[in-house]
């Protein structure tokens, strides 16, 4: 499937906008999330023989393999993605007001280089329209793979006021999260990355996680999982204060990296601003996960992002020190069912690696 995807379908959607084809996908998925027994009947046929299931946060995936935040912002598709071969998918970013984002075009493809550049500024129909769309979604305990929300600051918010802004997003998306991640990484919304500053982060990623005890409390139920997104560009020094802060707050995990600033490759006359992802960006990616693991070890469980097209690129994450990994440029280059074939081709190593 993946070489008649690059040699017939992929020249044929790249002839069209970027975006304009992530709608399409949109609603073609979005119809396949509506037709339960074909969804069954592509889970099993794309589930990867001899993997084993993975325990982490608390959760059960079925694979390491994760949808990153960026493709399903709206949680129009993400049931399809377990047919689709994945073990996990993270919606969104979400922000508590809907917005339409940066102006068009805002996303380009340099397939010489497998990479994207996108500044599209977190579009998304805001926090209670995503939270009413869940609610009329498959509850957690029947869900096929564990469901993360990716929350940020509303373009509108104030730096200062941004704490209340990501509490209102938890709040009204809490019932519905396997998981949250906490974005303070995304290069295209202004002042979000000095979120990433200990003193920012340790009251934002703080304030969410003793909210997040407080429902526990009056519900009587577990804690739901909070992992905080951060960028590639930091300089280690920076990430030990991301490091600090997470572990000061009881942070359950990290995402590792976002888009890249810096542009590791000489793009010319075509480089536009936004973040940089794809093949470029993956021993930036490494380098990160690699630092996090050799300072904290496992106190904060990673899942590795950037630059994943193949099972070596993939491998190179749990070398690093990964728990799981997540795609999403891959995907645009390797086709819909690359997931299940990284799956598959790992199956065999991952269980030395968790």
């Amino acid at each position: 499937m993946g070489a008649l995807y690059e040699t017939v379908v992929r020249p044929y959607l790249f002839r069209s906008d970027p975006e304009e084809v992530h709608e399409r996908a949109i609603g073609w998925l979005r119809m396949l999330s509506g037709m339960g027994p074909a969804l069954r009947l592509m889970e099993k046929y794309n589930r990867p023989a001899h993997t084993e299931p993975l325990e982490l946060f608390g959760l059960t995936f079925p694979n390491p393999v994760g949808l990153a935040a960026g493709f399903d912002k709206n949680a129009h598709c993400w049931p399809a993605m377990a047919a689709l071969g994945f073990g996990h998918v993270e919606i969104g970013t979400v922000t508590k007001l809907d917005q339409p984002g940066n102006q068009k075009p805002r996303v380009f493809r340099y397939p010489e280089h497998e990479a994207v550049i996108n500044r599209m500024g977190f579009p998304n129909d805001g926090a209670e329209a995503v939270a009413k769309r869940l609610s009329k979604a498959p509850s957690s305990r029947k869900r096929r793979i564990p469901l993360g929300i990716n929350i940020g600051k509303s373009r509108v918010t104030p730096i200062d006021q941004a704490v209340g802004d990501y509490l209102a997003s938890y709040e009204k998306l809490a019932d519905y999260a396997d998981y949250f991640a906490i974005n303070v990484s995304s290069p295209n919304t202004q002042d979000l990355r000095k979120l990433q500053q200990r003193k920012h982060l340790t009251e934002l990623v703080g304030a969410v996680i003793d909210a997040d005890r407080e429902r526990a409390r009056k519900l009587g139920k577990g804690r739901i999982p909070i992992l905080v997104k951060i960028a590639p560009d930091l300089s280690y020094r920076e990430i030990d204060d991301v490091l600090e802060s997470a572990l000061e707050v009881g942070a359950d995990g990290i995402i590792a990296t976002n888009t890249l600033i810096a542009r590791p490759i000489d793009l010319g006359e075509k480089d536009e601003t936004g973040g940089l992802s794809g093949l470029p960006i993956h021993q930036r990616s490494i380098d990160v996960v690699n630092y996090i693991y050799r300072s904290v070890g496992d106190k904060l469980p990673i899942i590795g992002v950037g630059g994943i097209h193949d099972e070596c690129t993939a491998g190179a994450f749990f070398d690093a020190g990964a728990k799981m990994i997540q795609v999403y440029t891959g995907m645009i280059y390797r086709g819909p069912f690359f997931a299940a074939d990284l799956a598959q081709s790992l199956s065999w190593r991952t269980r030395d690696w968790v």
